[in-house]
């Protein structure tokens, strides 16, 4: 069923225009009669049934109201160091359709990729589309955000401020995540590295503010392989998949 993410969902009718409207008149070419899900982007679906169509205005009567079956318990952040280039796509789609929460590109030591301020905030805007794009695809029920680039140190920092299970995934060595996540966990970060890896000083700091090194096995992951995987892996051990 065809889903739709609004700020807002009345009680009894919604109204879709733009883009969505468009979406549902030109692309999908649904007729009134027909039913599609609309989300109000803090977990809540609601079943509604198309009233009319008017060029690019969908009128929609509300049906039904329930939880996000599709949303995870635990909210991940994704704290991914910059690839080479178009890499970052894929991870921001993938990251979402596993339900993370929020990405955050970090530049570390050792990225290649380091993109003029107007070039990165271009990239930006794309990832957040293609967020957009995953969640509507996978029925989240809520619209993961795409954060600014910063650098390492400071999303070290403001993962300590945030607390949670806080994991740096290192080819160096680590815990297992099954000993590092369980039901219990609702609020987690994770950091994955560039294509070089992290240096031995960015370990150290992340260690410092109380993130815990992982492993993801004895095999070297790509860095756009790396968050798929420690994701897959932590949405298990959690209870979400």
């Amino acid at each position: 069923m065809p889903k739709f993410f609004l700020s807002y969902v009345p009680d009894e009718q919604a109204v879709l225009t733009g883009e969505d409207g468009r979406h549902i008149a030109k692309s999908l070419r649904m007729r009134p009669g027909e039913t599609l899900t609309l989300c109000d982007c803090i977990g809540m679906d609601y079943e509604g049934e198309i009233l009319s169509i008017e060029g690019e205005t969908v009128t929609i009567k509300i049906l039904a109201c329930t939880k996000c079956a599709a949303e995870p318990t635990l909210k991940a952040t994704l704290y991914q160091a910059l690839p080479k280039q178009d890499k970052f796509d894929s991870v921001v789609q993938k990251a979402v359709e596993l339900g993370v929460a929020r990405v955050v590109p970090v530049m570390t030591a050792r990225c290649v990729s380091r993109p003029e301020e107007k070039a990165l905030a271009k990239k930006v805007e794309r990832w957040r589309k293609i967020a957009v794009e995953a969640a509507k695809q996978s029925g989240r029920g809520i619209l993961p955000q795409v954060g600014d680039a910063m650098p390492f140190r400071l999303a070290v920092e403001e993962v300590e401020a945030a607390g949670g299970v806080n994991l740096l995934f290192y080819e160096g060595g680590g815990a297992r995540i099954s000993a590092l996540v369980d039901e219990s966990v609702h609020t987690l970060s994770l950091f994955i590295g560039p294509e070089g890896g992290f240096e031995a000083s960015e370990v150290e700091l992340a260690a410092a503010h109380g993130i815990r090194a992982a492993t993801l096995g004895p095999r070297i992951l790509r860095t756009e392989t790396a968050p798929i995987a420690a994701l897959a892996a932590i949405m298990q051990a959690s209870g979400n998949l």
